[in-house]
């Protein structure tokens, strides 16, 4: 299967490989993706912009997140605002998220950037940092119980 972004169906910048399913025959139903599906799928959310979230005050209040604790962190933020402020984190996915499927695993490598802005009385924001970030993150799913875990690895 592909993938199309919503209203956009055009050809699909990724081409679909053959794979084998094994032989087997003590099961009424089996299922299998391509990492063709996979990928057209992240473009198309990619496409879409959902991978591109803000995360607000009332999130972060119910976390407790302010400039008090970047400015623990970080003395520039500590600087910036002496009194505690809400923040809010603008997390933005800047390229195409990658997939890759091995025997019993998959690796998922994502690129983005996290604004972080303190959020001011006159409910304007002031930028303190944004941090870039890659991650290269490996999932390996099992069947255990009738139940699907997984387990997930943070490569890098």
């Amino acid at each position: 299967g592909v993938v199309f972004p919503a209203g956009n169906y055009t050809d699909s910048p990724y081409v679909a490989a053959s794979f084998r399913i094994p032989d087997q025959s003590d099961s009424m139903l089996y299922l299998a993706f391509s990492e063709c599906f996979f990928q057209t799928s992240l473009f198309a959310y990619y496409t879409a912009g959902a991978f591109n979230m803000t995360i607000a005050e009332e999130t972060c209040s119910y976390f407790n997140i302010n400039t008090d604790i970047f400015g623990s962190i970080i003395p520039e933020v500590a600087k910036y605002s002496v009194t505690p402020y809400p923040v809010m984190l603008k997390l933005i996915s800047t390229e195409i998220p990658i997939i890759s499927l091995q025997q019993d695993s998959f690796t998922l490598e994502i690129q983005g950037s996290m604004d972080v802005l303190a959020i001011l009385p006159d409910s304007t924001t002031q930028p303190l940092f944004t941090l870039n970030i890659a991650a290269n993150t490996s999932i390996s799913l099992n069947i255990f119980d009738k139940k699907l875990m997984g387990s997930l690895c943070l490569n890098r």
